[in-house]
Order: C-alpha cells, then sequence, then structure tokens
C-alpha cells in the first residue's frame, strides 16, 4: 500500500535482495488504498488473495480480522522469532485483539506539536506538553502577525478528526467506556471539546484550517504552534519543492525553521493520567491460505535485515516500532537517524533538528494510543473516523456559537447511532 512510483522502486529493490539472498521469488502489487476493499474483495472470490500485504493501517487491519482473512497464528510467530521485546509495547497492543497477534506492526506516524523554540526561549516559556503550558504559550505568542498556534477545523476533513483526538487522548477521553458503551459525552471529552474550542476561537487563524492551510500558516511564521503528523518533518526542512517554507528568514536559509522547531509527541491534560499520543501503527499481515513459510520468511526479513531499506521509503512518516535487536536494542533507531529523508532533495533528518527533538519522534511509539482499539471497537473508530462525526460535532463550537457540552453531546448521539448500526 506504498502506490507511489520513487516508493514502489525502492519496494522493488528491497524484494530483488530478498530473494537473491533466499531464492524465494517475489511479486509486487501496489494498490491504492481507497481501492484495497474491492481488489482483495475481487481477489478472495477468484481464490488469488496476495500472500503479505504492507503498510496495512489500524481499521484496515481491523476489517481483515472480521473477514476472516488473516493468519494470525502466522503473525505471532513472526513477532516471537523476531523478539516481542524488541518491538515497541504499544505497536503490539494496538495490533492485538485480546491475546491475539493480528498482524506484525512495521512502522508508524506519530499527530506531533511542533512549536518554535526560538520564540518560546525569548518568552521564557516551558515546552508545550500539557493543556495547561499549551494555553501559556497560545496567550503569550498570540500577537501582531503570530498566531497561538494552527491547528485542523475544517468538517469535511479526516485531518481534523485526528488533531481532535491527538488532544482528547490526553485528557484520557476515550470513545467508549470500559464496558464499551461510547463515552464521547464524559467529563474528559468535554473538557477536550472545550479546551481545542477555546484555544482555536482565541489563538488561532480565522476561517476553517485543513492539512494544507495549517502547513502554510506555520512555514509563513504565522503560527508559534502548529499540530501536524511526522510528515511534516522533511518539508519543514526545505526538502520538498512544492512545500517549501516562506517565513522571513527562510529566504535566507530555508531550513531556519526547521533548526528553530522542537516537537512534543506525548501530551497530558488535566484528567490524563500518562502522555499520551495519536498515532498510526501501519503493519504486514500475512493472509490466511499464503504460502505460509514464504510469507514469514518475507515479514522477518522485511524486519530484519530488511528494515532499515524498508523504513527508507519515507523516514520521516516511517518511525521504527522495532528499535533493534537483542543484541543491538537500538540498532534500527540509530540507523533511521541516518536515513535520507525527501522528496526534491535528499538528506538526513539529524542534519536539520537536534538530537532532542529527533528523540520526541523516535520515541513516539511509545506513548501511541487510539480510539477504540484496545477496547475491541476498532470498527467502531473507524466508522467515527470515516463519518466526520467529530469534526462535524466541532463546527459551532469553533465558531462561536456552540459550547463544549453541545459538542460532546453531539458527537457521542452520532456515535451511538453508528454503533448501533454495526451491532456493537
Amino acid at each position: 500500500m506504498e502506490d507511489t512510483a520513487d516508493r514502489v522502486q525502492a519496494q522493488e529493490r528491497l524484494l530483488a535482495e530478498f530473494t537473491e539472498k533466499t531464492g524465494i521469488e517475489t511479486e509486487l502489487v501496489a494498490i491504492a488504498e481507497g481501492q484495497l476493499t474491492t481488489v482483495l474483495s475481487s481477489a478472495a472470490s477468484s481464490g488469488e488473495l496476495p500472500d503479505v500485504i504492507g503498510a496495512l493501517s489500524l481499521p484496515i487491519v481491523n476489517q481483515l480480522r472480521t473477514d476472516e482473512l488473516l493468519d494470525t497464528e502466522a503473525a505471532a510467530q513472526v513477532v516471537e522469532e523476531l523478539g516481542a521485546d524488541t518491538f515497541a509495547e504499544r505497536a503490539l497492543t494496538l495490533t492485538r485483539d485480546g491475546d491475539t497477534q493480528l498482524a506484525v506492526p512495521s512502522d508508524g506516524w506519530a499527530q506531533l506539536l511542533y512549536y518554535r523554540k526560538d520564540l518560546f526561549a525569548a518568552a521564557g516559556l516551558e515546552p508545550p506538553t500539557s493543556y495547561e503550558a499549551i494555553q501559556a504559550a497560545a496567550e503569550k505568542l498570540d500577537q501582531g502577525d503570530v498566531a497561538g498556534i494552527a491547528a485542523s477545523t475544517t468538517p469535511a476533513d479526516a485531518f481534523t478528526h485526528q488533531t481532535f483526538e491527538h488532544i482528547a487522548l490526553a485528557n484520557d477521553c476515550q470513545l467508549v467506556d470500559d464496558g464499551g458503551e461510547p463515552a464521547l459525552d464524559s467529563d474528559q471529552c468535554v473538557e477536550a471539546f472545550r479546551f481545542y474550542g477555546d484555544l482555536i476561537r482565541e489563538h488561532s487563524v480565522a476561517g476553517n484550517q485543513d492539512v494544507d492551510t495549517t502547513r502554510a500558516t506555520y512555514f509563513s511564521g504565522q503560527a508559534a504552534m502548529v499540530i501536524w503528523s511526522s510528515f511534516l518533518l522533511d518539508e519543514l526542512a526545505g526538502l520538498r519543492n512544492d512545500a517549501l517554507p516562506t517565513c522571513p528568514q527562510c529566504q535566507a536559509d530555508k531550513a531556519f525553521l526547521a533548526k528553530n522547531t522542537g516537537v512534543v509527541a506525548g501530551l497530558t491534560g488535566p484528567d490524563g493520567s500518562e502522555p499520551s499520543t495519536f498515532g498510526e501503527v501501519v503493519s504486514f499481515a500475512i493472509l490466511q491460505e499464503a504460502a505460509t513459510d514464504d510469507a514469514k520468511q518475507l515479514v522477518a526479513y522485511l524486519m530484519g535485515d530488511g528494515y532499515a531499506d524498508w523504513l527508507a521509503v519515507a523516514p520521516e512518516g516511517k518511525v521504527p516500532v522495532r528499535t533493534g535487536t537483542a543484541d543491538d536494542p537500538q540498532a534500527f533507531v540509530e540507523q533511521w537517524r541516518g536515513l535520507d529523508a525527501g522528496v526534491d532533495t535528499k538528506a538526513p533528518l539529524a542534519q536539520f533538528y537536534d538530537a532532542e527533538t529527533l528523540k520526541a519522534v523516535e520515541e513516539s511509539p511509545e506513548t501511541f494510543t487510539r480510539w477504540g482499539f484496545t477496547q475491541r471497537k476498532g470498527e467502531l473508530a473507524g466508522a467515527v473516523t470515516g463519518q466526520l462525526v467529530v469534526p462535524k460535532a466541532l463546527a459551532n463550537l469553533v465558531n462561536g456559537t456552540g459550547d463544549a457540552q453541545a459538542a460532546a453531546s453531539e458527537a457521542n448521539e452520532q456515535t451511538v447511532t453508528i454503533a448501533e448500526e454495526l451491532g456493537s
């Protein structure tokens, strides 16, 4: 499911190396995410399912589990062979159904809070790791042409959901309670809606914001903070020509913002018990009726000898969830730091970001969490995201015509309806 031309070429080289070492022939078929369900349905009916699918998101892994297409025993055997203790615990948890390992987690990307270290230092502010610190920074730095923060608000954009879920998880706002019932109207969620609404109304830029406008605002130097995924790292460093930083200082040094930006992964709210990060874990899935022994060898290779080359496909968005081996526990993290990122220009991220910033990115999988998946409500979580329940509920709140309780209640009512339709 890495289907762009340059990534396909990188994968073909990697698979050729696997064949050379093992003698096992491979065929790569690149599929866009939106086409996967149709292609799999057709393949299943004709008895031609693939042996392995790579770069599968959590919702799709969960769907394959529901459709009983996964060889979970093979996935568990690969994880055991590689050493479960060499993986980030949260990555394994998110790819399990109870004690059943559904797939082999390969890498992930984190939703991060990027902030201007230079502006924070000049104002004597602490890094924005909590609701309180974010609020204090947004208030103090929101002046002149600079907004306190840029964050997504567009009702028809899944990026708004991801951004809000990142903030909500910090306050232990969960999609469902311990009994599996929708809980978006809990006190923790009401507080998350209130915090997000106040932050956007009082200290962000006017109008609906989305994945492009939030990036553009931060890149122009007109926001002190922005919430975006780790895929921003190479663009922020000036390595992609169609998304270059445009701040005044960037004219002389296009990496100015990267050098003056820090990141926070795990956030905490007043009701949160531990730092939490919205993170997408992607996986290798071995399917039922696969050529199981060969498939296991392939996945083990891609997570071992070939792992650095797999991460190199897009290092800024492929943070390793396997840090190393039993003999060298940090081997893959150290290799990741030296991988060339970027599109039009290639360079290691370590050339632009200090060790503290990269460490926050590297360690982000340890705080990954998601609504619903650990409570066996992945199908509900996927439907709530897909139907844009939260972005729509936020609309009145961020434009000042609604309140937090009403937004939380609206989101929860929609979630209850979806749960009933799913029979979950």
